[in-house]
């Protein structure tokens, strides 16, 4: 398209390459622990590369937080879902099985929305903001899943599973696996309950 700005390729691959060693060392290590110099350092980078395409460490941290998006909710989670689910019924009981495996997955580092909070807390705005943004999407897609498969309110019902998730979060990483159990049969009683109550909602109508 004429007069459209097209990205320089390898000022697109620098960016990619920061991006990729930030996740990975922010995921694995933690964001306060890891600075700009080791993110530099382990990219093949200058620094003055990085600040060219973030204006600052928080920046960096919020495209790292906005890839774990794509890949995590929406590019496993939903994506592994829709796939193994043959109904709309299905979709949250397969979302348990599949946040299930991946407490176990031997590469578990807990959630890096949740890690990220935990670690700047008041510190960064910009960062709480985006953690508590893609904690919200992950609600909002739990609260379709509900509304798609007949719960009544699937607003309330997607708060309750996300509560549930959150503390399985934590027993896996502490490798308190009969919480994650718990947890997990807690999700499913929750689920039976509610479906259970749409069907004889729907019925007396």
């Amino acid at each position: 398209m004429p007069g459209r700005p097209t990205l320089d390729p390898p000022a697109a691959e620098a960016r990619e390459r920061i991006v990729r060693t930030a996740y990975e060392l922010f995921y694995r290590d933690g964001v306060s622990a890891v600075g700009v110099d080791r993110i530099v350092a382990e990219a093949g980078v200058a620094k003055t590369t990085l600040y060219r395409h973030f204006r600052s460490k928080d920046d960096l941290v919020v495209a790292v937080l906005e890839r774990h998006e794509d890949l995590w909710t929406s590019g496993w989670i939903e994506r592994e879902v829709e796939h193994r689910a043959t109904s709309p019924q299905e979709r949250v009981p397969v979302l348990f099985e599949v946040f299930n495996e991946w407490l176990r997955d031997d590469s578990y580092e807990g959630c890096l929305f949740i890690n990220s909070l935990l670690e700047i807390h008041d510190r960064s705005e910009v960062i709480r903001a985006s953690s508590v943004a893609a904690l919200e999407h992950v609600h909002a897609l739990v609260a379709r899943f509900a509304r798609e498969a007949g719960i009544g309110d699937p607003v309330s019902f997607a708060h309750q599973i996300q509560i549930i998730m959150r503390g399985g979060i934590i027993a896996a990483l502490e490798g308190q696996f009969e919480a994650v159990d718990e947890a997990r049969s807690l999700a499913r009683k929750l689920w039976d309950q509610e479906s259970s109550a749409g069907r004889h909602t729907k019925n007396r109508t």
